[in-house]
């Protein structure tokens, strides 16, 4: 007999229109000039101007500057474990279908500790919104190498400079299996607000890369990317295939810092439709079933 899959409800209240004044909250402690007061901003901006309702809004962060956000933003927000922030949100995503998630990390969040979570919610298509603020730098704790630190780069942790290879961000995403792959920066506010309207309106996981900098302690390292400092912004190619993996890693190859906009775009069952399923195809008496009935049919199994 075939099962007729009914469509979540994610219908929201009514309500008057958010402002960016309804979500401002505590003031921001970032040092002076730093990328994420930028971010912030259009972070901001982007909420208001999708008219998401206010109650509906899951900020969620790890460890790190960056994950200072869910203190500065009035929605519901999390401030969780180093690295576990992925696996966090993954549940919320399949458990809540009606809020709308956004995960904020740091490079050292996403690619070091919480890189194995990271990656399988990735292999996994999980409904989840991602964006990594890239620094180069563990900046919190002042000055030491990071995943994504260049090569001679010197910290605390390495003296003489780093000797390893960083993390390619779009490489290792869109390789783990990610629907959704874009680039931003800091510096350039028009652009960020349209790559995170892009990766809100993908259906599965969506990871936005944005170069945000550390005028503390990696002060000029993306210069490279900015015309008004010698520099130049370069965008993706109108004829660029989104959906082609081959065309996105050539993207990726690019020599730092690279390219903007949209690397990678596809549309795949998402795990939170797959989960559905499962909880369509349990017959009705077993759905209706008390959590203790449940437990006793589980242990019955096992005698």
């Amino acid at each position: 007999m075939e099962t007729t899959l009914e469509p979540l409800t994610t219908e929201t209240p009514s309500a008057e229109p958010m402002t960016r004044d309804d979500l401002k909250a505590d003031r921001p402690t970032w040092c002076p000039g730093c990328g994420d007061f930028g971010v912030l901003a259009m972070y901001q901006k982007f909420l208001v101007d999708r008219k998401y309702p206010q109650e509906k809004i899951a900020t969620l962060a790890g460890i790190g500057c960056s994950s200072r956000f869910p203190y500065f933003i009035n929605t519901h927000s999390v401030h969780f474990i180093h690295g576990r922030i992925v696996a966090f949100a993954t549940g919320l995503s399949l458990t809540r279908p009606d809020l709308f998630p956004f995960v904020i990390v740091g490079d050292g969040d996403a690619f070091s500790i919480g890189g194995n979570h990271l990656t399988h919610a990735a292999r996994k298509n999980v409904n989840l919104n991602v964006i990594i603020l890239n620094n180069q730098v563990y900046g919190l704790t002042k000055k030491q190498t990071s995943p994504t630190s260049p090569v001679g780069f010197r910290s605390k942790t390495d003296t003489w400079g780093s000797r390893v290879a960083p993390v390619n961000p779009a490489r290792q995403i869109i390789g783990a299996g990610a629907t959704f792959f874009a680039r931003a920066s800091a510096a350039n506010p028009k652009h960020l607000t349209l790559m995170l309207e892009r990766m809100a309106a993908h259906e599965g996981f969506s990871v936005l890369e944005v170069l945000s900098e550390c005028v503390q302690f990696h002060k000029g390292a993306f210069d490279g990317a900015s015309g008004g400092k010698g520099g130049e912004f370069v965008e993706v190619g109108a004829d660029h295939d989104v959906t082609s993996e081959g065309a996105a890693f050539a993207l990726a190859e690019r020599p730092f810092p690279g390219v903007f906009g949209v690397f990678h775009e596809v549309r795949e069952s998402t795990l939170n439709e797959m989960e559905e399923e499962n909880v369509r195809a349990v017959p009705p008496a077993d759905r209706a079933a008390t959590t203790v009935a449940k437990l006793r049919k589980s242990l019955d199994r096992l005698t």
